[in-house]
């Protein structure tokens, strides 16, 4: 069983992998290739003069690979609460895990499918975003949201960061204290 099940490898997904596998927690980022930062250019990112959406997607991956998280690309179709967290349902398999993060774009379906509550998004190019708390939770156990599906700006940036702080709401969870991680120079 994973600890964590991330559905997206775009920003926030990429992000939150990258968060939950440096806290060693077992991390599978699953995906569609259907991210909208693939078409995107981007030179607004902090850290970055400008960078491709495909160059960014591909240094996330790698990032959250560096520590262990792994990938696979398939879509979602479906996502259930469990006794002991909750399931992601494939075209081919149903895998486990203790917590599950949407962090799928603009995209919506598979939250709504499985009977998570939906908003009005707050953009003009957003009709509908998966309802949360202000920690990420949504309507069904276990099952978090972050970035543009969750309401969050379509901004990489914005995305990214809200990826990671959703991720640092479920490590602590898991953990059952505040979780932190800083690194310092050497």
């Amino acid at each position: 069983m994973y600890d964590i099940i991330i559905a997206g490898a775009g920003p926030a997904g990429a992000s939150a992998a990258l968060f939950a596998a440096k806290a060693g927690k077992k991390t599978l980022v699953i995906d569609s290739d259907q991210s909208m930062t693939k078409k995107a250019w981007i030179e607004n990112h902090y850290g970055r003069d400008k960078i491709s959406g495909p160059d960014l997607v591909e240094t996330g991956l790698a990032q959250m690979k560096k520590f262990g998280a792994e990938h696979r690309q398939a879509k979602v179709l479906s996502i259930d609460s469990t006794d002991t967290g909750a399931s992601v349902t494939t075209e081919e398999e149903t895998i486990e895990a203790k917590h599950v993060l949407l962090a799928t774009g603009a995209l919506t379906d598979t939250a709504e499918k499985s009977g998570i509550q939906i908003k009005e998004g707050p953009e003009p190019r957003i009709k509908q975003v998966v309802d949360i708390t202000p920690e990420g939770r949504t309507s069904l156990d276990h099952v978090w949201a972050a970035g543009t599906c969750a309401g969050k700006s379509v901004h990489t940036i914005v995305t990214s960061g809200h990826g990671a702080e959703v991720a640092i709401n479920i490590i602590s969870e898991l953990n059952g204290e505040r979780y932190v991680d800083h690194d310092v120079l050497k």
